[in-house]
């Protein structure tokens, strides 16, 4: 039975979240980026994985990580997302292991629907995804090997990802999974995490739900 570990690249919390500056000061970004990784954290330690790789150069992200089990590796860290989920693969696929990739901003992630990623995956070599909200996104990507497609992450990469999976003679299994879709990058993306159900108690939820002063920031942006 192939072994899956996942692999969470987390850029440096300083300056993270540059897209929710019209809501956040600096700090309350940091403290978001680092409140949304403990909950993926959280669910990836509860889930059926053999392991858990983090690739960061960022301190905290170092130390929540270890509470977690986590193992931490910085090859890769400032080659952007797609550099260090590369890295980490390479890792792994040293290691005979398969490769669950997804980001530190999906907070109503679960260990049931990691789960069920786990669950889809074909028999190797094989290729399972899960689409951002907007099925323009890889929110998670399960590579077994962790070589057998070729990545490329950024906002418009589900289809070509599918696409690519084709080309390497692979049908793509296809989950969808509505908290590991839900990555908040923008306002939109927080207001829609706020009203999200069914309700996912998450330290992410407590942490913005205390900011109630931005509800009509927040409101505004949905209207326009």
């Amino acid at each position: 039975m192939t072994e899956v570990w996942a692999a969470v690249p987390v850029k440096e919390f300083t300056g993270a979240k540059q897209r929710l500056s019209p809501l956040l000061d600096p700090e309350q970004r940091r403290v978001l980026a680092e409140t949304m990784l403990e909950d993926v954290l959280a669910a990836l330690a509860e889930a059926q994985l053999a392991g858990i790789m983090v690739n960061t150069l960022d301190p905290a992200a170092s130390a929540l990580a270890r509470r977690y089990g986590a193992r931490i590796v910085t090859e890769g860290a400032r080659d952007g997302h797609t550099g260090a989920v590369v890295a980490m693969g390479r890792i792994l696929s040293a290691e005979g292991r398969a490769l669950l990739t997804m980001p530190g901003d999906i907070p109503r992630v679960t260990a049931a629907e990691i789960d069920a990623v786990l669950d889809a995956m074909a028999t190797p070599p094989s290729f399972t995804i899960v689409p951002a909200h907007d099925e323009l996104g890889s929110n998670a990507v399960l590579c077994a090997p962790p070589g057998v497609v070729p990545l490329r992450f950024g906002d418009n990469s589900y289809f070509p990802h599918l696409a690519a999976a084709r080309q390497c003679g692979i049908e793509p299994t296809v989950v969808r999974a509505s908290g590991i879709a839900l990555d908040i990058d923008n306002p939109q993306d927080l207001l829609a995490f706020l009203r999200a159900k069914p309700p996912v108690e998450t330290r992410t939820g407590r942490l913005v739900e205390g900011w109630g002063k931005f509800a009509g920031c927040l409101a505004t942006h949905e209207d326009q």
